[in-house]
């Protein structure tokens, strides 16, 4: 005998970024106001440096306005986005006595967005989350898009899953206590989004840069705009990665495995902006791109204060054995997204954004760098 389990579903996974200055009232608010259904206590996440400069006072506001909220606080820093502190916050909402009736506040970083939307996923088979993005980083490119993950010694960000919070708050106010690497690391997700799809992005950062690093109001308030709208209109249109999607990892695979190789003495954003000069440097050898706009994305990442080349400390063969670790290798063939010019991505097929790439190629590209 054989039965047959319909389970067919439609699922609205919709949800807002408001991006202003001092959001933690409205974020307030709108828990006051039932945003994350059902909910009857609020687990705070966050890191050891955004702890005393946002998350407490966040739920301290929760707890005044008669909610119950308990604050969680793993160490700052890509070391801590581990299965290991995953089953730490775990373990420490189920002493609170968290369970199904609850919602998940992230506070900080791309690393406190990315282990606590995985952590809201998974526990309790699943409650409500939120992203407040602390960061130029993780407003530009973790807060976005619902992808969540943790990182292990032999890959990075393949343990996790799609979850989409229910809402987005990108205060820009934050960004005043971000120092200068902080803000670099941030403009190098910024740029990345302007090469793969903002041409006029692109051309407002060759003009702008300086001017986010004073945290410039106006200037400060379009590149948050501008990265939500380049990112949200790819995932609006392949949100689990089945194909366009792919394009938001653009110079992720030599970043990727240069960030983790280098034991994350480089931060994401230094080794994106070194994966960015991997690609485009490839993509001019393989006739995507002009000299002249591979200078200029060179260039711009410089300006950021970014390293575009790889540094002496980073063992060359560890770093390409590391390069097939990446997502999108196929049949152990490593594959690689290509920018077009300024503003587009190479299309190598119908749905097919990633070209597979010889390893003497891109060694090649390495050693020059």
């Amino acid at each position: 005998m054989k039965f047959n389990c319909i389970l067919k579903k439609i699922v609205d996974d919709s949800y807002d970024i408001e991006i202003s200055r001092g959001l933690e009232d409205t974020l307030v608010t709108d828990m006051k106001n039932g945003l994350c259904t059902k909910a009857s206590k609020y687990a705070v996440v966050t890191d050891s440096n955004v702890k005393e400069l946002y998350a407490e006072n966040i739920c301290k506001k929760l707890v005044k306005a008669g909610l119950e909220a308990h604050l969680f606080v793993i160490p700052a820093g890509e070391k801590s986005k581990t299965r290991a502190m995953k089953e730490f916050v775990e373990d420490s909402m189920l002493e609170k006595g968290f369970r199904r009736d609850c919602a998940v506040i992230a506070v900080g970083g791309g690393v406190v967005s990315d282990l606590a939307g995985f952590v809201a996923g998974t526990f309790g088979r699943g409650v409500p989350f939120v992203n407040y993005a602390t960061t130029l980083l993780s407003a530009a490119d973790a807060s976005v898009g619902g992808k969540t993950a943790v990182d292990t010694p032999l890959a990075t960000n393949l343990i996790g899953m799609f979850n989409q919070p229910k809402k987005v708050y990108i205060d820009i106010e934050t960004w005043k206590t971000l120092d200068r690497t902080e803000i670099s690391s941030g403009l190098s997700e910024t740029i990345k989004h302007a090469c793969l799809g903002d041409k006029e992005l692109f051309e407002f950062l060759e003009k702008n840069i300086e001017k986010v690093f004073e945290n410039h109001g106006e200037t400060c308030e379009y590149i948050a705009r501008r990265n939500c709208k380049v990112k949200y209109q790819v995932v609006m249109q392949d949100e689990r990665e089945s194909g366009l999607r792919e394009i938001l990892n653009l110079g992720h695979t030599v970043g990727r495995a240069v960030e983790t190789v280098s034991d994350y003495r480089l931060s994401h954003g230094e080794a994106v902006a070194i994966g960015m000069a991997a690609q485009v440097r490839l993509g001019y050898s393989l006739g995507f791109i002009s000299k002249e706009n591979m200078n200029r994305v060179i260039d711009l990442y410089k300006r950021a204060e970014l390293p575009v080349t790889v540094p002496e400390y980073v063992d060359k063969q560890a770093l390409v054995k590391k390069l097939y670790t990446d997502k999108k290798v196929r049949g152990g063939k490593l594959r690689f997204v290509f920018q077009k010019e300024i503003g587009d991505v190479v299309c190598f097929g119908e749905n097919l954004y990633s070209h597979e790439i010889e390893e003497e190629r891109i060694r090649e590209i390495l050693n020059d760098m």
